[in-house]
């Protein structure tokens, strides 16, 4: 189960957009509703060549069928391949999403399999390794979507202040459909 409905995707969107149109639902005043274009296959190879990995396939699917974010859940979808031209260098979930592509790092083995609940502090660096930053959460919690391991395709909240990195959704699609479904 891979191939999403990238015109019904798109025109939920379009439906949630009309019904917000003050973007006063969390996180529509940071993603507006809108959506970046579908990846090329040939893009989408490129990125897993590059980094050793293989992509979930719900994930996968979904930015080479319906778009390369930012509509989505939380601040919204964070793109996959090219940094968002409109935000700038002092938004801490760029710095993030940077991090997060460093050569190497999403091919490291994800090092937990089973949650880590409570206050991390420094060390959650070292735990989001083979994941991908899926968004921003508001408050220095990110979600992830793990990338290898017996954890390989869930999508984990990351709160190092409080509540520690645990299970958000069992799958890209899941999460993301929960959203879609929600306005």
């Amino acid at each position: 189960m891979g191939s999403w409905d990238g015109d019904g995707v798109r025109a939920r969107i379009r439906e949630m957009a009309a019904r917000d149109a003050g973007r006063e639902r969390f996180g529509a005043d940071t993603h507006q509703y809108a959506l970046r274009p579908r990846l090329p296959e040939a893009e989408i190879r490129g990125f897993e060549e590059s980094h050793g990995i293989a992509l979930p396939r719900e994930y996968r699917s979904f930015v080479a069928e319906v778009g390369d974010g930012p509509a989505g859940p939380e601040h919204g979808l964070m793109p996959l391949t090219t940094a968002r031209p409109e935000a700038g260098d002092d938004w801490a979930v760029d710095g993030v999403w940077r991090e997060d592509r460093l050569p190497g790092r999403l091919a490291e083995p994800f090092p937990l399999t089973e949650p880590l609940p409570g206050r991390l502090g420094a060390s959650a660096d070292t735990l989001t390794r083979g994941t991908l930053m899926l968004a921003e959460a508001g408050g220095g919690m990110f979600l992830h979507l793990i990338l290898n391991g017996p954890r390989a395709g869930e999508v984990w909240l990351l709160d190092p202040d409080w509540a520690g990195f645990a299970p958000a959704a069992p799958g890209f699609r899941n999460w993301y459909t929960k959203w879609l479904q929600t306005a």
